[in-house]
């Protein structure tokens, strides 16, 4: 399986008075720069078979600017991303066919969390993304069995691919 990990974009900063955390959308900006990214993501990405997204709205909006740069897919709002622990994104993950792709729109520090598990890391820290980065890695079986690193990069090199 390919799997894209993206961390949600820009959003209103926590603690904004009258916005919960868990209703902070993106903010102007952030949907402007993820365009760029989605852009780049799909130049370098073929379409994955499915889009799984955190419910929380910043990450619902970051899935649908990424839906509508690959075309053709729509997110799917699947509720451990919003904090779930590694054995149940994987069960999520992995009830998917071997060879299909997937992208995962999630939060911090369950991305990097996610990532290292994959990578067989304790150290989350060491991959922690920014807001609107992405990674990409093949996993030849069950997620808990690991996977292999195809590439990892900050929003702003995405943006340059978008951008060409």
């Amino acid at each position: 399986m390919r799997l894209i990990i993206i961390r949600h974009a820009i959003a209103v900063e926590r603690g904004t008075p009258d916005i919960a955390d868990e209703d902070r959308p993106l903010t102007r900006k952030g949907e402007r720069r993820f365009r760029e990214v989605a852009r780049g993501l799909a130049r370098i990405e073929p379409r994955p078979d499915v889009l799984l997204t955190s419910p929380l709205p910043r990450a619902r909006q970051t899935a649908e600017i990424a839906a509508a740069a690959w075309g053709k897919i729509k997110p799917k709002k699947t509720d451990v991303l919003a904090g779930g622990s590694f054995a149940e994104i994987a069960g999520v993950l992995d009830k998917l066919p071997r060879d299909a792709s997937a992208a995962v729109v999630g939060h911090e520090p369950d991305v990097s969390e996610l990532l290292a598990a994959i990578l067989g890391s304790k150290d989350a820290a060491a991959f922690t993304f920014k807001k609107g980065g992405a990674a990409a890695v093949e996993v030849a079986g069950p997620l808990g069995q690991g996977g292999v690193l195809v590439w990892a990069m900050p929003p702003r090199l995405l943006r340059r691919f978008g951008r060409r």
